[in-house]
């Protein structure tokens, strides 16, 4: 049987029953994004609730993102091997009982403990969700595929953004994060009736090996490919900024550094969700019809976004303009869709049994990018009574070390996938009858 046009032999089908099945692991993705993002909205109540500083209340958010960032790799390597629908179970579970711990939490310690669990589920939907889509939809699809992922998660930010801060201000802070758990615990149902790790007729093979010998031989060819690595540098690049002001000092910068109410900062960071949102159906389908585009669009991104936060940062007076503000967070907004062209690098560079595995290196990029500049922006914050100008200047040391990684392995990128689209043609001419 011939494969559908436009697409290679060996590809799933796609359709209604493949977008339904992949719609219900956005659901998980939406629902945690959800719950990583609360602390975004939350974080001036968490200072007054647990009577912390600056380097402490970031502490909330880089616990919860060395979790997230330390286990891509494992869950990569576990979704290689138990399929999507076990790991994602095993994640809602925990970030949904993380969410529960918070809203409970009596104390700073028990908040942090309950933050790390959060992350420890929420490491586990992303990667899964990729590899679903691998199973699910043509190769020709990934990039636009990808993309989509992420605007549910964004817009699961932006529910986290309008829907929870308002909660927080009408029923407090313990019913509003134990009432959004119970979203957990629909989507955890949702997945255990109707989801699927692939399509009838469309099985992988079974894992080769086990134990530590298949986890180095995972780990180690994912690594070798050039793609995987520039692939974990543009996620590392550009990523960050966003995900620093959306996860926690968007809010305490816009109120306490801009003098803005919190009514008109909550706007701004809904722009950037929104932005994030159009700019991202936008690459996706660039992508997908121009593959050069994909380190244009990602250096295009960082240089705009670098500018931006320079203007913003560097403009004499207290607080800069409107104008420029709402233009730094429309920018904002594009560094989501311009992380997600890392795995558009790492994705044709492994195959299909390595793809959990190489997606969690990428993922590993920018949210340890985002963990140290948390960190940075917390401490010198401390150190300097509260100057965000020299705080949020930690955000250019990053960029450039990205950067140069970038440019020091674009060439040899493309290189190798030339090679290997000529490889693949010389087989397909040379296919017995």
């Amino acid at each position: 049987m011939s494969a559908p046009s436009g697409t290679v032999a060996g590809d799933p089908p796609g359709g209604r029953r493949a977008a339904l099945v992949w719609g219900v692991g956005v659901a998980v993705y939406f629902v945690a994004v959800i719950f990583r993002t609360s602390l975004g909205v939350a974080g001036l109540d968490a200072a007054e609730r647990f009577d912390v500083g600056a380097s402490a209340l970031s502490a909330f958010s880089i616990l919860q993102l060395l979790v997230y960032a330390g286990m891509q790799i494992p869950v990569g390597l576990m979704v290689d091997r138990l399929g999507t629908k076990r790991v994602l179970t095993y994640g809602v579970v925990l970030f949904t009982v993380g969410q529960l711990g918070f809203a409970l939490s009596p104390s700073y310690g028990t908040a942090l403990a309950a933050r790390a669990l959060l992350g420890c589920g929420d490491a586990m939907t992303f990667i899964s969700l990729l590899r679903l889509g691998t199973r699910w939809f043509p190769a020709r699809r990934g990039p636009l595929i990808a993309q989509i992922a992420a605007l549910f998660g964004m817009a699961g930010n932006l529910v986290s953004t309008i829907v929870l801060s308002r909660l927080l201000d009408g029923v407090g802070w313990t019913n509003a994060f134990a009432g959004s758990a119970l979203a957990g615990v629909l989507v955890l149902v949702l997945l255990l009736v109707f989801l699927k790790d692939h399509p009838e007729g469309f099985e992988p093979p079974p894992p080769s090996g086990a134990g530590g010998r298949f986890v180095r031989r995972q780990i180690s060819a994912s690594w070798a490919e050039p793609g995987t690595r520039l692939g974990m540098w543009v996620h590392f690049t550009t990523q960050f900024p966003a995900m620093v002001f959306l996860l926690l000092w968007g809010m305490p910068f816009l109120v306490e550094a801009q003098g803005l109410e919190r009514g008109a900062a909550g706007g701004l960071l809904t722009l950037v969700v929104v932005s994030n949102m159009a700019v991202g159906l936008a690459y996706g389908q660039i992508i997908a019809r121009h593959h050069t585009a994909r380190a244009p669009l990602a250096l295009g991104t960082v240089a705009a976004t670098a500018a931006l936060w320079a203007a913003v940062l560097l403009w004499p007076g207290d607080h800069a303009p409107m104008g420029l503000l709402v233009a730094l967070c429309l920018v904002l907004g594009a560094c989501g869709p311009a992380s997600m062209i890392g795995f558009d690098f790492a994705r044709p560079a492994n195959p299909q049994e390595r793809q959990g595995t190489a997606s969690g290196i990428v993922n590993m990029g920018g949210f340890t990018a985002s963990m140290t500049t948390l960190l940075a922006v917390g401490v010198l914050l401390d150190a300097t009574g509260d100057d965000y100008r020299i705080a949020f200047a930690s955000v250019f040391v990053l960029q450039a070390l990205g950067v140069a990684q970038i440019l020091r392995l674009r060439a040899r990128t493309v290189r190798r996938e030339r090679e290997r689209l000529v490889a693949s043609r010389v087989e397909a001419v040379h296919v017995p009858a």
